[in-house]
């Protein structure tokens, strides 16, 4: 069976290069890498033709779109996509050299019609703002999923073409949540691979927390929620600062806190005016 990677691209001109040169290594090598430029205001495109250039391989295709948010982008790679078989992976990833080749091999013994990894690491952990961002969301120390995660998830990084063409790939307009929308159009949930390992960024500054914070706050489960804006809101978020910067003796975790929270708090107030849900 043949592969095509997707990956979307949005304002990620410190990472894409590596994500490609990462893929390139790959022991399983895809048919295809396709990049989809989903309106970066940085020098990310011009990362993604040098890479082009450096990659010399014909089977790797730029697309554009104006900003639409990674769902959009996922679905017009995938409409351009020829492999029986989809990966979606980030521009902030880097793999294993056998990574596709073990989140595929279920796939290919007909087991399963998609797979996660459950190997997912933090690439940047000396980061003092990645290290918080895991803190803040109960993973483990260097890890992005926990080691008792459920062996089925909501999000399928990769899964058979058919399957996907089958439900019109991913819903557009879910903002952070739109990688769930394949499992539930589907009725099933992805497959477990335990050894398939992916090294993924964190924010590691205090502006990719606030832009990350934004997008996540425009989530179909947060926005329009009273309970939402109680959750977020700076007494709150005052409170749970203080708790766990002396929990994991970090000061600078409450700073993240209250940056956090504000993002996914203004997020949620401006979902009740009007529905942005690109990232």
């Amino acid at each position: 069976m043949t592969v095509s990677v997707i990956i979307p691209v949005y304002n990620e001109e410190e990472t894409i290069e590596d994500a490609l040169m990462s893929l390139n290594r790959q022991t399983r090598k895809p048919a295809e890498i396709i990049v989809v430029d989903d309106g970066s205001e940085d020098s990310s495109k011009l990362k993604v033709q040098s890479s082009k250039l450096q990659l010399k391989t014909q089977n790797f295709i730029i697309l554009e779109q104006q900003h639409k948010g990674p769902g959009a982008a996922r679905n017009l790679g995938a409409k351009h996509a020829k492999g029986d078989i989809l990966v979606f992976v980030d521009a902030d990833m880097t793999f294993a050299p056998d990574f596709l080749e073990k989140l595929i091999k279920p796939i290919e013994a007909k087991e399963t019609i998609g797979t996660f990894t459950k190997d997912e690491r933090v690439s940047n952990w000396d980061n003092v703002w990645a290290r918080c961002w895991n803190w803040n969301e109960g993973w483990p120390p260097k890890y992005r999923i926990p080691k008792d995660f459920p062996n089925e998830a909501m999000v399928f990084r990769a899964i058979l073409r058919s399957a996907f063409e089958s439900v019109g790939g991913f819903d557009e307009d879910c903002g952070y949540t739109d990688d769930w929308s394949l499992s539930r159009k589907l009725g099933k949930r992805s497959t477990a691979v335990l050894d398939a390992t992916v090294y993924h960024t964190n924010p590691d500054t205090l502006s990719e927390v606030w832009a990350a914070a934004r997008w996540i706050g425009r989530g179909e489960f947060l926005r329009r929620s009273i309970k939402s804006l109680v959750r977020f809101s700076f007494p709150t978020s005052l409170a749970i600062g203080v708790m766990k910067a002396f929990r994991f003796r970090e000061p600078w975790f409450f700073v993240f806190k209250i940056v956090y929270d504000a993002g996914i708090f203004i997020s949620v107030v401006e979902s009740f005016v009007w529905r942005e849900t690109a990232k």
